[in-house]
């Protein structure tokens, strides 16, 4: 089923922000259907209604009660606070960004369970390699509390599921890019085989860490827009190399959900960058930034704050997902292959998870009553298997996504699992046979593929949010340019 294939956690836009606060509660309100009171400053004042993004509500108390936790986590990192009114703009445009996403997750029926959430900590602090108690000291002398991490975490998990469901599925790597991309690699390692490296060769780097400042466009900006837009772009550029601090200009006047990190954002091996992203910094030393660079989202500046090996301090804080690793040089890989099938009941706006596990649960009966999995399989499964009875054909570890990968590993052979969820929706799985074999060649694909879509799926779901943005109703009161109204 390659239809589920596994993803790579990316660290997401809005971790550090959602750790540090749960997004508004927003209630709808009567002026919501007035676009006028947009231009009323005292009506905004007395309602104390800071944005309305669609039919809900963010008042200017949350607004308040956000802005007071970011200038403490600024000041904890050493950055300089904007003044008040501009970090009031910065957690709205943050919180307007959560709640577009909240109201999409809530759409297509997304929602994260206890369980989960702790299952995301444990899957953390493994590759973390620390124990779960361990983590959550580590979170705490952070200066956060274990209840306000686990709810940024279900916040990441849910962002991750919706992005799985609206971005993942319609990225494509064919075996010419990665037959492509193999061979790029081969022409920068300057070997004649990636299973052998060059003993004269100096070692590529393993870390590359970025910040950036970005200078958002919006979708359908006049030429003159745009041209204003890169002015400002060329102004804020100037400004750093005139000695202004890097952390606290992002913190100002960029756009990007990281602004209030000082525009952090991380440290990850060099395959685990968007190509331009690496195009734009392989010639700029650690400490430098970059040139202008233009993407459909806007102008970015992008700060080299790690190149090389990555310093035991560079550690973030609060663990993420996200755990890129560079392509290795494998050797002999054994691994035990599963021959699997499986029955899909897809989750959708008109099947909702509760009424597709109940028919996953009618088909597990009829299965357990005599009824052949193929059939069964080709007659209500949903996926793209069905034709072939469900026939996943021999599975790769991590080729599936965790939840199915941790099930069919825990299902005997000959037997069909208990019912599965992932973001796909449900699933029986059975196993037909297991087999070890050596997979070198194929495990430096599976790598390869795996960077590959790592580099094309944050400026894919950044596309998809900025469609998004596009398409919502968005009154901002606290800065009217920013309002969108849907064509």
């Amino acid at each position: 089923m390659r239809s589920l294939p596994m993803t790579r956690r990316f660290a997401s836009m809005l971790l550090v922000l959602l750790c540090m606060s749960a997004p508004a509660a927003a209630q709808p309100a009567n002026t919501s259907q007035n676009p006028s009171v947009a231009n009323q400053p005292d009506r905004r004042v007395v309602d104390g209604i800071a944005a309305v993004v669609n039919k809900q509500v963010i008042t200017l108390h949350q607004v308040d009660e956000e802005a007071q936790k970011a200038q403490q986590h600024l000041k904890r990192q050493g950055i300089p606070v904007p003044d008040t009114p501009t970090l009031r703009r910065q957690v709205l445009q943050n919180m307007i960004t959560e709640e577009l996403l909240r109201q999409e997750a809530d759409r297509l029926n997304i929602a994260v369970t206890d369980a989960g959430v702790l299952q995301a900590a444990e899957t953390i602090a493994q590759r973390n390699q620390i124990t779960v108690d361990q983590l959550r000291a580590e979170i705490q002398r952070s200066g956060l509390s274990w209840d306000d991490y686990l709810k940024g975490l279900r916040q990441e998990v849910r962002l991750d599921q919706l992005r799985q469901r609206t971005v993942d599925r319609d990225i494509f790597i064919s075996d010419a890019d990665i037959d492509a991309f193999l061979k790029s690699e081969q022409r920068r390692s300057g070997i004649g085989s990636l299973a052998q490296p060059a003993p004269t060769q100096q070692s590529a780097p393993t870390a590359l860490g970025l910040a950036q400042i970005l200078v958002a466009v919006p979708e359908g900006a006049s030429s003159s827009e745009v041209q204003r837009l890169r002015a400002k772009a060329e102004q804020l550029l100037s400004r750093l190399r005139s000695g202004a601090d890097f952390a606290g200009l992002a913190a100002s006047s960029s756009d990007a959900p990281e602004a209030l990190q000082g525009g952090d954002l991380g440290v990850r091996p060099p395959q685990g960058w968007p190509d331009l992203f690496l195009q734009a910094t392989q010639n700029v030393p650690a400490g430098q930034v970059s040139d202008i660079v233009q993407s459909g989202n806007g102008f970015h500046i992008l700060l080299v704050t790690t190149r090389g090996q990555e310093p035991a301090q560079a550690r973030q804080p609060v663990p993420s997902l996200d755990q890129q690793s560079p392509l290795q040089n494998a050797g002999p890989v054994m691994v035990t292959q599963t021959k699997a099938r499986h029955i899909l009941i897809k989750i959708t706006p008109a099947m909702s998870e509760e009424r597709a596990l109940e028919r996953v649960r009618q088909l597990a009966q009829r299965l357990a009553m005599g009824e052949s999995f193929e059939e069964l399989a080709r007659r209500n499964s949903e996926d793209a298997s069905a034709p072939q009875g469900g026939d996943l054909g021999w599975v790769i570890p991590g080729t599936m996504v965790p939840a199915f990968e941790q099930a069919m590993n825990a299902t005997p052979t000959g037997q069909v699992s208990e019912p599965v969820l992932t973001q796909f929706g449900w699933h029986l799985i059975r196993v037909d046979d297991r087999r070890e074999k050596d997979m070198e060649d194929e495990y430096r694909r599976m790598q390869a593929r795996q960077i590959l879509f790592q580099r094309r799926v944050e400026p894919a779901f950044e596309d998809w949010l900025n469609q998004l943005r596009g398409q919502a109703y968005i009154d901002n009161r606290l800065d009217p340019q920013s309002s969108r109204r849907p064509r």
